[in-house]
């Protein structure tokens, strides 16, 4: 099942790669430990295993690759069942995809996604501290904090794969969990970060391993005395109605969703219901959401690492009318007016990121939805510090 050959690179492509620059004889990586310990060190996010390629390294957003020989796919393979039990090796040869977390001794957890790509058997691992992180050491808002130690209602933290999302989740379980003694049931798949019992119980079921899914398990979350509910992804109609029932009925739900910013997060949520039902969740939903932060990871200007840029919405009254009205166009300007309520524009945190000199000026530009709203000073002492 796993030798099907791959169509042949084009000799006009042949050269043209992310790898031609790098020295022949290079030794090859015989244990994924020895990955393991260069990617924490030299602060990856991810690491890639691909055919004809060395052990790839992401590292501040850009793909890097390492020192060791292109692998073969009978390496890939060997180096990706070294990390995997007899029960997952079944499970990935009947479903072809298969999603897993390990814990690396000394140095932290990953979570692996293992696939087939033209045949070979492949591989992405993100790696996952071993500590979670302040708030304050992930540069979120005060507001932050304010959303998760609300009570009740709904808080979805929202952004494309690979800018934090978890991590931020994971910084308010772990700040409820120092300051207020709660039942805290956390659904993933996998599971990430490993949180340890201080003021609260927390309770990590992984999709597939200790629940059939999330819709399954967010059910019977509700028969388990939970006070606050994480979600490690809102998939499904199912999960999001769960979630929403939820939230209205006295728990805090911390969710996330693939959505770029709040008002694209309103509109996919309503738009995951039939029709006849949408009346019904606006209503449901403005009355038991309590914010969105929406982020994404910009890499900053002096090339050590990156830096969060974020929007804010808080459920005002004017924003859940907006939410019932649907009238979800008007949402930015209403968290352009709303700073007093901690609300703020992904625009107005990158120029802010922009005006301290953290990002570039073609790394603001590049992400901004109004560039435009830069150009307040001449272009060449925009990129005079910004190179």
């Amino acid at each position: 099942m796993f030798t099907r050959e791959s169509s042949p690179v084009p000799p006009q492509a042949q050269g043209l790669t992310l790898f031609s620059s790098l020295p022949p004889g290079r030794p090859p990586l015989t244990d994924m430990r020895q990955a393991f310990e260069q990617a924490f060190q030299q602060g990856a996010s991810d690491i890639h295993l691909t055919d004809q390629a060395p052990p790839i390294l992401r590292i501040h957003g850009d793909l890097q690759p390492t020192e060791w020989a292109p692998l073969a796919r009978a390496d890939i393979k060997r180096l990706v069942y070294s990390m995997l039990t007899d029960a997952q090796k079944a499970q990935f040869e009947r479903d072809l995809e298969l999603d897993i977390s390990i814990d690396v001794q000394g140095l932290g957890r990953l979570r692996i996604n293992v696939h087939l790509q033209r045949g070979s058997v492949e591989a992405a691992l993100r790696l996952v501290p071993s500590r979670v992180r302040s708030f304050d050491e992930l540069g979120l808002p005060p507001i932050v904090v304010e959303l998760a130690s609300k009570p009740n209602g709904l808080v979805l933290v929202t952004g494309p794969t690979g800018v934090g999302k978890t991590t931020t989740l994971a910084a308010m379980v772990d700040l409820i969990n120092h300051q207020r003694r709660q039942l805290i049931i956390i659904i993933e798949d996998p599971i990430e970060y490993l949180h340890q019992n201080h003021l609260s119980i927390i309770k990590q079921r992984e999709v597939y391993s200790d629940t059939r899914s999330f819709a399954n398990a967010l059910v019977r979350a509700l028969r388990q005395d939970p006070n606050v509910i994480v979600v490690g992804e809102m998939r499904d109609l199912e999960t999001i109605s769960t979630a929403l029932t939820a939230a209205e009925t006295g728990h805090l739900v911390l969710a996330t969703l693939h959505t770029a910013d709040a008002a694209q997060t309103i509109d996919r949520i309503l738009d995951v219901f039939p029709p006849h039902r949408q009346d019904e969740v606006k209503v449901q939903l403005a009355d038991c959401l309590q914010g969105v932060v929406s982020q994404q990871l910009l890499p900053r200007a002096d090339g050590q690492g990156r830096v969060v840029a974020y929007e804010v919405m808080v459920a005002t009254a004017a924003v859940r009318n907006l939410i019932r009205e649907h009238a979800t166009e008007q949402i930015p300007t209403t968290l352009q007016t709303g700073a007093q309520y901690g609300m703020c524009t992904m625009d107005a945190c990158i120029k802010g990121l922009y005006d301290k000199r953290l990002i570039s000026y073609e790394a603001a530009i590049h992400r901004m939805k109004h560039p435009e709203d830069l150009h307040l000073q001449p272009r060449s002492e925009k990129r005079a510090w910004g190179r």
